[in-house]
């Protein structure tokens, strides 16, 4: 079955390494490692990443700060890495944010918590041209 979701052949890639990873190092590392493993998943699975990319943030024409994302694939999607017991609102919210800021449409938040979870944002810049 084809997978119709935006750059899902990218998202299918990264959750394909997201498992790798789990399954070989489970639960319990900083997210750095984690973060570390799965650079070396992606490029071993033919993508190409960043991680630690910073980014600018302008409100109103002004640079107002910066963030800095974990790793940014292909420039397609936004990866958010995260080791902790449960995904709170704030993570969803700040991945939302990641993807105003880039103009990149498609975020994945990725906690290797006790139970691996994921979870998919989409922004697309239609949204903004509405506007």
């Amino acid at each position: 079955m084809k997978n119709n979701l935006l750059h899902s052949d990218i998202t299918d890639i990264i959750i394909k390494a997201f498992y790798n990873v789990y399954n070989e190092l489970g639960y319990g590392f900083l997210e750095k490692v984690y973060e570390n493993a799965m650079m070396i998943e992606l490029s071993e699975l033919g993508l190409i990443s960043i991680n630690q990319q910073s980014t600018k943030v302008f409100y109103k024409g002004n640079e107002v700060g910066f963030y800095v994302a974990d790793i940014n694939v292909e420039n397609k999607v936004i990866v958010e890495l995260k080791a902790v017991e449960t995904i709170a609102p704030v993570h969803e919210v700040v991945l939302v944010n990641y993807l105003k800021a880039t103009g990149v449409e498609v975020g994945l938040l990725l906690n290797f918590g006790p139970k691996p979870k994921i979870i998919r944002k989409i922004l697309t810049n239609d949204y903004f041209d509405e506007k």
